[in-house]
């Protein structure tokens, strides 16, 4: 199914039978990938007296409870609510689903202090003069084995705060990474990255949202996509999410 889009004055081709997804799958296993040190998910039946909610012991359906953390299990959208004081839920938020988009790759710099960030001046490079709504970062080395990273205590890739605030000039709204947060793990709370995109509390983006833990698959080429950003309504700072992508031709 071939659909034209006409955007901000300009034409795009997509094929809806092509979609590619970028979300993790999240499922029980201790293999699937998690941060904060967060317990995996747990999907249980509801046990009611003689009745259990599992057709493989006995019951009419499969009826079960679900527990997670939607920070850190797996693909997850969130609102400036997780770092306000202020009660923010991103089904509130959240209210265009198609966004210009643009994948990235970086091979993460390592500075001074050990830790490998993606800064200003590589996102300049990358961009060459794009300016998407919405941008999807790649992280090298970009192996299979991120669907099932264990990340606590790894301090992984972030952005530094000087690259937030470039892509803020450039008009990102929706900024999408491979990794648990745009953020240092351990930044004693700081939350610069975050703080800096939704401009809080000075001028609160509310409209801006944050993805982490996606997936981009190593056959996917950089490059100008049309993005369908899907949400739980979840009445809640974040939600799981399914970030779809469509190539443009």
């Amino acid at each position: 199914m071939i659909a034209s889009i006409f955007h901000k004055g300009k034409q795009y081709k997509i094929d809806f039978y092509q979609p590619i997804d970028i979300s993790m799958p999240l499922h029980s296993s201790e293999n699937c990938a998690s941060a904060w040190y967060v317990e995996p998910m747990k999907i249980e039946p509801v046990v009611n007296g003689a009745w259990i909610g599992d057709v493989n012991q006995g019951g009419s359906v499969n009826f079960r409870n679900i527990t997670f953390n939607p920070h850190g299990n797996g693909t997850h959208t969130e609102c400036v609510g997780h770092i306000s004081k202020e009660y923010i839920s991103i089904n509130q938020c959240l209210k265009q689903f198609m966004f210009l988009s643009e994948i990235v790759t970086f091979l993460p710099t390592q500075i001074e202090n050990g830790d490998f960030v993606i800064t200003k001046k590589q996102m300049e490079m990358a961009l060459k003069g794009i300016k998407p709504e919405a941008i999807i970062i790649r992280t090298l080395s970009n192996g299979l084995n991120k669907l099932s990273m264990q990340y606590s205590n790894t301090n992984p890739t972030y952005l530094l705060e000087e690259t937030i605030h470039f892509l803020n000039e450039i008009g990102v709204q929706h900024l999408l990474i491979d990794m648990p947060s745009i953020d240092r793990e351990n930044d004693e709370g700081k939350l610069l990255g975050h703080h800096a995109f939704w401009n809080y509390p000075n001028n609160t983006q509310f409209h801006k949202t944050i993805t982490e833990f996606i997936y981009v698959p190593n056959e996917i080429p950089d490059g100008t996509y049309i993005l369908n950003l899907q949400i739980a309504s979840f009445e809640n700072d974040a939600s799981p999410s399914k970030p779809i992508l469509y190539k443009v031709f």
